[in-house]
């Protein structure tokens, strides 16, 4: 007899699930579509912290980029200087 008493009485949570499904129904389906593509646009989103890591990879391609032809070009300039004054 117990348990058929604890099973008819409502869990508040199970009545707070029932009271948002009422008023879901309440609102129109374009409504109700809109907000899901929202919710889902969000989520699919780039966060600030994958735009600050693609920032940041392309920093360090363009500085090796230029460190790159830096050397090259500072290593012919000291061979020409040296080879000038032979």
């Amino acid at each position: 007899m117990g348990r058929k008493d604890a099973s008819s009485a409502r869990i508040p949570v199970d009545q707070y699930r029932k009271q948002i499904g009422k008023q879901d129904y309440k609102k129109t389906r374009p409504m109700l579509k809109a907000t899901r593509l929202k919710a889902e646009a969000k989520k699919t989103a780039p966060g600030i912290k994958e735009v600050s890591l693609i920032l940041a990879a392309i920093l360090v391609f363009l500085l090796a980029c230029y460190a790159f032809f830096y050397l090259n070009l500072s290593e012919e300039v000291d061979l020409d200087l040296e080879q000038d004054e032979n």
